[in-house]
Formats: C-alpha cells, sequence, structure tokens
C-alpha cells in the first residue's frame, strides 16, 4: 500500500499510519453505503428536496421522518391548532410519513407545527427539515411558518465564484451589528455594515448565529432548527439579499455551521422528536454533551449523515453561501469532546478516545461542500491540533481547508495578562506565532468573538481598561492609551504577518471597541447595551478610534494588495530579546518590530536581503494615532558586510519604541553591489 502523503509529510505519524490508513477506508466504505455505489454524494445529500414541505404538481406534499411515530397530523392556523379532518399523514416506509393537500388549504406565512403521537405519549413538534420558524411576540413561543413566496428571490450575482486570495475573514453576528439597543437585521447589515466591510478591505464575511436557535444569548450555538435561517433577523429573502450584495462587491459569505450538538428544547428542536432521545441523538451516558447543556448527534446512523449532509447542500444551493466554518470540531473527534487531556503528544490523537462516526461524517460532509462547490471554503474550529483536519482526504485528512490558529488569541490574552511588556520574550512570541502544521492551511487571528464575551475583555480594553472612558479624545495625553494603542496595532500587525495562509477579525475589533460582549438575559435585566456595536465612535473625528481604524484598513490593504498570505515561508532575521526587536521577512517584505517601551533605537543593524527600500507601512504614523518619529520618504540602502566565514547584507534604520516597520524591496541590487560592477 502506498504511504499517504499526511504521513509522508510528517514522519512522527508513522507509528499511527495503519489506523490513519483504516479511517481513509472507512470513509470510502461509508460512502459507498450511503450512495450504494450508484449515485454521487451530492445526489444522497438532498434530504431537504423531498422531506419538509414542498409544492409539487399543484399540490402541497408534506414528508416527515418519525420512525416510532404512531400518528401525525398537521395542525396550525388554518385549522385552529386542532387535529382535523384531511391533515393526518399516511405512514409510508422506513419510519417516513407523508401528507399531501390542495394548494387552498395552506397558504404563504400560515403557522403550523405536528402533533405526533407515539405509544404512551404525545407531543407537538416544529418539523425537523422546516425552513422557517418565527417566534411569537406575545406568547414567546416558536412556530413553523409557511414560506413560499409568489416571487421567488432573484439572485444579481448568481455565478460568483470565491476569490483564489487568501481570506481576509471580517467575522459577525448580524443582531449585535447594530448601535441601537435591539436585535439588527439582515437589512440593516446590508445598508450598514458591508459598506464598513468593502471600505475595510475583507474579502470574505462570516456569519454567526443564522441557524434558528431559541434563546438569543446562546450566540447561536444552541441550534433547533438546522434548515431555517432565524427570522429574529428578518425574512430569507433578507438574508439572500445580504449575501447577494456582498458577492456585488467581491466578498465570500461563509456561515458558521453547528453540526456538532443540538440544543435540549424539546418543543423547538429535535429532542424526543418523535417520543424516542434515539432518533437523532446517541442515548445513555454519550447523549448529553457535559460542558455545553446539548445533545450529541449520534453519527453513525445514516439517517442522521443524510440529515446533517443535505444540511450542507442546502445552504450553499438556497442561500448560496459560499462555505462553512464548523463549530466545535474537538468535541465531535473525540469520546470525552477532548475535555480530559491537553494533546501534549501524538499517541494522544490515536488511542482509541477518537469518535470514528464523527470523523467520517467530517470528511465526507468536506467532500460533498467541494463537489458542489470546488471554490468553497471550509474552516475547522479545532484546538486539539488533530493531524490531517486540514489536508485533502486523498491524502489522509479530514478534508477542511483550514484550521483556526485558536491557541494565537489565548496565547496574547496569557502574556497581556500576566507579563509587563518589558519582559516579553520576543524570541517566545515569534515561534509561538508561527507554530502550525506546515501541510495545514491556517487562519490566524489576534481575538474574535470569544476574547470579548462576558467575563473576559477584548485587547485593547483589557490594554486601556477604564482609561478608554476618559481619555480616546485626539487632543488628550495619556500613557496607558498610548501604550494601548502602539501595542494593539503591533499585535494585530504581527499577528496577520505570521498567521499563515488567512486572517480573521470580529467586527469592531478593528479599531479597538471597548467592553466585552453580553447578550440580553436574566442577570443583566435583558438589556442590549454590550449586545452592539457603538459604530459611532470610529465615526466620530475627534476620536482616537478612527486612528486604529485606519490603520486596520491600511494593513489589510497592503496584506490584500500584495498578496503577503499566499506565500507561507515566515523567515526570521534577526532577534535581540535583550533589546526586544525582532525582524523576519514574508513575501519579499521586511517587518521590524520594536517591542521596547522605553528604548528607541538608532542606526539599528537588521540583516536582509540585498537591495534598495522604502516603507510601506508604519504603525507609528502620525496618521495611525502614533508620534511620526520615521521619515516614510526615505529610501534605505542595504550595506555589505564580510568576513572568513559569512556575507550579508544589512540596512541601519530608526526604529521607535513600541513600533513596527514594513520594508518593500525595490531593487535587488545594494550599492555596494553597484560600486563593485564596473
Amino acid at each position: 500500500m502506498n504511504k499517504l502523503e499526511l504521513v509522508k509529510n510528517d514522519p512522527w505519524l508513522e507509528p499511527y499510519e495503519q489506523t490513519i490508513n483504516g479511517r481513509n477506508r472507512l470513509i470510502k466504505d461509508t460512502e459507498n453505503k450511503l450512495t450504494l455505489g450508484k449515485q454521487s454524494l451530492s445526489a444522497f445529500a438532498s434530504g431537504h428536496l423531498y422531506f419538509g414541505l414542498h409544492s409539487e404538481d399543484n399540490e402541497w406534499v408534506f414528508r416527515e421522518w418519525a420512525p416510532n411515530a404512531t400518528s401525525i397530523c398537521l395542525i396550525g392556523s388554518f385549522n385552529n391548532w386542532k387535529e382535523t379532518e384531511g391533515f393526518a399523514f399516511i405512514a409510508l416506509s422506513d419510519g417516513v410519513w407523508e401528507l399531501k393537500l390542495q394548494h387552498d388549504k395552506i397558504k404563504h406565512q400560515d403557522l403550523f407545527k405536528l402533533r405526533i403521537k407515539w405509544k404512551g405519549g404525545k407531543g407537538d413538534r416544529i418539523p425537523a427539515w422546516i425552513n422557517r420558524v418565527v417566534q411569537d411576540d406575545k406568547t414567546m413561543l416558536f412556530n413553523a411558518q409557511v414560506w413560499i413566496p409568489e416571487t421567488p428571490y432573484k439572485w444579481l450575482n448568481p455565478e460568483y465564484k470565491v476569490s483564489k486570495n487568501a481570506p481576509l475573514i471580517y467575522e459577525a453576528h448580524v443582531g449585535m451589528a447594530t448601535e441601537e439597543m435591539k436585535v439588527g437585521s439582515y437589512r440593516e447589515f446590508t445598508q450598514n455594515v458591508i459598506p464598513r466591510i468593502v471600505k475595510d478591505g475583507y474579502n470574505t464575511i462570516q456569519l454567526m448565529a443564522i441557524q434558528e436557535h431559541p434563546y438569543y444569548g446562546s450566540f447561536g450555538y444552541h441550534v433547533s432548527n438546522f434548515f431555517a435561517a432565524s427570522s429574529r433577523f428578518g425574512t430569507p429573502e433578507d438574508l439572500k439579499e445580504l449575501i447577494d450584495t456582498a458577492h456585488g462587491h467581491g466578498i465570500a459569505v461563509i456561515m458558521d455551521i453547528v453540526h456538532s450538538h443540538a440544543v435540549k428544547n424539546e418543543l423547538e428542536g429535535l429532542n424526543n422528536f418523535d417520543g424516542t432521545e434515539y432518533q437523532y441523538f446517541h442515548s445513555g451516558n454519550r447523549r448529553n454533551h457535559p460542558a455545553w447543556d446539548s445533545l450529541c448527534f449520534n453519527y453513525s446512523k445514516p439517517e442522521v449523515q443524510h440529515f446533517l449532509l443535505s444540511n450542507c447542500k442546502f445552504w450553499l444551493d438556497e442561500y448560496h453561501f459560499d462555505g462553512f466554518r464548523f463549530d466545535g470540531i474537538t468535541s465531535m473527534l473525540y469520546l470525552d469532546h477532548g475535555l480530559s487531556r491537553d494533546f501534549v503528544n501524538y499517541q494522544m490523537y490515536y488511542d482509541l478516545n477518537e469518535d470514528e462516526d464523527a470523523i467520517v461524517y467530517l470528511a465526507l460532509a468536506n467532500k460533498l461542500i467541494h463537489e458542489l462547490r470546488p471554490d468553497a471554503i471550509t474552516v475547522a474550529e479545532e484546538m486539539s491540533g488533530m493531524p490531517g483536519t486540514a489536508t485533502p482526504i486523498v491524502k489522509g485528512g479530514l478534508g477542511f481547508d483550514y484550521r483556526l490558529a485558536l491557541g494565537t488569541p489565548d496565547y496574547w490574552i496569557k502574556i497581556i495578562k500576566d507579563v509587563p511588556d518589558e519582559r516579553w520574550n520576543i524570541t517566545e512570541l515569534f515561534y509561538e506565532l508561527i507554530k502550525k502544521r506546515h501541510d495545514e492551511k491556517t487562519i490566524g487571528y489576534a481575538e474574535s468573538h470569544d476574547q470579548a464575551l462576558v467575563g473576559d475583555k477584548t485587547i485593547v480594553f483589557r490594554l486601556m481598561d477604564k482609561e478608554i472612558y476618559f481619555h480616546m479624545d485626539k487632543g488628550n495625553k495619556n500613557l496607558v492609551v498610548d501604550r494601548a494603542m502602539a501595542l494593539h496595532k503591533m499585535i494585530r500587525l504581527i499577528t496577520i504577518a505570521t498567521s499563515g495562509n488567512g486572517y480573521l477579525n470580529f467586527m469592531g475589533n478593528e479599531f479597538g471597541h471597548p467592553e466585552w460582549i453580553d447578550f440580553p438575559r436574566a442577570g443583566n435585566n435583558w438589556s442590549y447595551k454590550y449586545a452592539r456595536r457603538q459604530w459611532n465612535l470610529v465615526d466620530n473625528p475627534d476620536l482616537k478610534y478612527q486612528f486604529l481604524n485606519e490603520f486596520d484598513q491600511d494593513m489589510i490593504k497592503f496584506i490584500s494588495g500584495d498578496k503577503i498570505l499566499n506565500d507561507a515561508n515566515v523567515a526570521m532575521v534577526h532577534e535581540n530579546n535583550s533589546a526586544q526587536v525582532i525582524a523576519f521577512q514574508r513575501s519579499g517584505f521586511l517587518f521590524v518590530f520594536n517591542f521596547n517601551p522605553y528604548s528607541s533605537f538608532q542606526d539599528y543593524s537588521v540583516q536582509t536581503e540585498a537591495g534598495k527600500y522604502k516603507i510601506c507601512l508604519n504603525t507609528d504614523s502620525l496618521n495611525f494615532g502614533g508620534n511620526g518619529l520615521v521619515d516614510e520618504s526615505m529610501t534605505y540602502f542595504t550595506e555589505h558586510h564580510a568576513n572568513k566565514i559569512n556575507h550579508h547584507s544589512y540596512m541601519n534604520i530608526y526604529i521607535p519604541s513600541r513600533s513596527a516597520l514594513v520594508f518593500r524591496k525595490l531593487v535587488s541590487r545594494s550599492i555596494y553591489d553597484l560600486a563593485n560592477n564596473d
């Protein structure tokens, strides 16, 4: 048997080659069982076209899978929520139930549920495959809603394809994207936020909390209705317009998809749907997630695989999403959900603690997504470091395009909290940032929504604390704020410059949004004060937030325009821990960082390639709220130093305290080369 490329690239995996090969065979065998070897995976994953409510041949057809049910009846606003003649489903085979109705029996926007009976009990349920769920403002109860408008949404950009450039992701939550103390809408996001993203230069939007969830404060991670776009933000057409508008600006839109667990709710979700606890989920001690108060899917069941794979296809086809960020992958990969270990050696990835069924599902999901959309983006939120997560299936991996560098933001918070910046170990910092599997693509980030959730703080708020309330006027000098702004810019620049193959920012963090994120709940008297974005702060020309935003715009423009992240090679050229200065090269650019809080350095010598250089980005620029101590119009020439052992070129620069400079190489020949060319 030929050695898989995953193992070729990492000799430390050789002791586990048999396990990896076995997993690869299991993926193929499972696909063959699901497709019977006669159809494509895409054809198999079309359950949403069969189940749920559809208009077919001038009649309504409704199908649902409920193998333990003894009867199912459609109840709703059209029959006073009572079991009435003509609304009873008939049983087909394999637990499938079907109802056919004349078109005049129900209409667009009618509300309904299924009354399901089983031996010893009954319950009103929202259909598992339904694509629209709404909440009653008075009773607060959720109901399914007939949603088949007479005029379907007409796409303006139906042929949009994702750019091959590295993804620069703007992570966003539609509900909290408004400044008002309320739930924001899809339309408001389209009108007010997408123009900001366009101006900021990001090429990908990652939308959170799209799948319907009964509790707003769950941030969208306790999903109840997997095929329904959350109605609290607007209509399906509003969401389609949002995505279509982004596509018109050349921006991809990926969705934060939750297939790692489901909400426990019975009235709104899948729990005890047909009177059994094991229809979609595990039974017994594997049923409940020990950390999330939710239910764990049984990925071994073909019906569950069918449901979840069809869910992936649905969002791609119906809403034209361009891919997914899969949430909670670590929880799926391991039987203990990754909670009982710290993954300090390779054996922990292959010690029979893996959930092979979940691993197979993830691989098939990736294969399906890329079969449907070869340009699609899939990102794994995976913290254990499982080798091969972002490696193609044919090479022995799970098929994700990217994995998130989850350790980076945790590292930043740790050193900001625990280590004074005058004691930051620059060598440690650099290697922590570049510590990635080189055979897998990685999305780097300094902070996401996680670092700002209630009980924690954004980077800028942790650096400034209460001073942010009193000293953000441009004319107000404050040492704490000056330090925070300098480090905020440096942290973001060194993170994106070393971030692997993509970058992520959570909305508002680009301009140093203050405070934390806290959704309305009993503990805060159901307040929206911290579940919104205060855009007025960055829009106010008198406040320093504008400096941070302008730096972020220039940083993203530079990284994107010069395709820096398309070249994954980051090479250290200089490190000086005592001075806290570090320099590295990437994609032909020289990055120099001086983290020293006290000392600026004149005529500081940095080794680099011979040539002529100009500054293309300066964190200390006056435009970004810095001190403007460096003459950005200067041209820098390298000098040649030689000894008996080495021949190197060096460039002498002035690097102010707490600042970073990026140099663009203009020509390949230095003054020394020119002088010795005669």
